[in-house]
C-alpha cells in the first residue's frame, strides 16, 4: 500500500528539493505531536480541541497527498463540531496514527533520494 502522493508537493514547490525536504521533515516531526494531542484531547473530553487538531493535521495530509486520510479527518472534524458519534473518535485517531506511520516510512525512503 502506498500512503503518500507527492505530485502536489512537487507542483507547489516547483520541484525544489530543499523545500520538499524541509516540508517532508516537518511532517515527520509533526506526526507524534498530532497523535499525542489528539489522544490527550479525546481523553480529556475536549472534543473542540480534538477537532482543531484534526484540522491542522488535515492541512499537512493534503500537502503530501494523503487524500483518503485527509477525508477521514474531515469526517472527524465534522463529528467533533457536532459532538456526535464520540465513540468513533478513537478509531479515527488510530487510523491517523497507523497511516501516518506508513507514510513516515515512505517519506524516509524518499528523503534518501532527495
Amino acid at each position: 500500500m502506498t500512503y503518500i502522493n507527492l505530485e502536489y508537493l512537487h507542483a507547489i514547490t516547483d520541484g525544489e528539493k530543499p523545500i520538499i525536504r524541509m516540508i517532508l521533515e516537518m511532517f515527520i516531526g509533526q506526526v507524534p505531536e498530532f497523535v499525542q494531542n489528539m489522544n490527550s484531547f479525546y481523553q480529556a473530553g475536549d472534543y473542540h480541541s480534538l477537532g482543531r487538531e484534526a484540522h491542522k493535521a488535515k492541512s499537512s495530509l493534503q500537502i503530501i497527498g494523503m487524500t483518503d486520510l485527509e477525508n477521514d479527518m474531515k469526517i472527524l472534524i465534522k463529528k467533533t463540531a457536532e459532538q456526535r458519534e464520540v465513540g468513533s473518535y478513537p478509531e479515527h485517531i488510530r487510523n491517523f496514527e497507523n497511516q501516518c506511520l506508513g507514510a513516515v516510512a515512505e517519506i524516509e525512503a524518499e528523503l534518501l533520494v532527495l
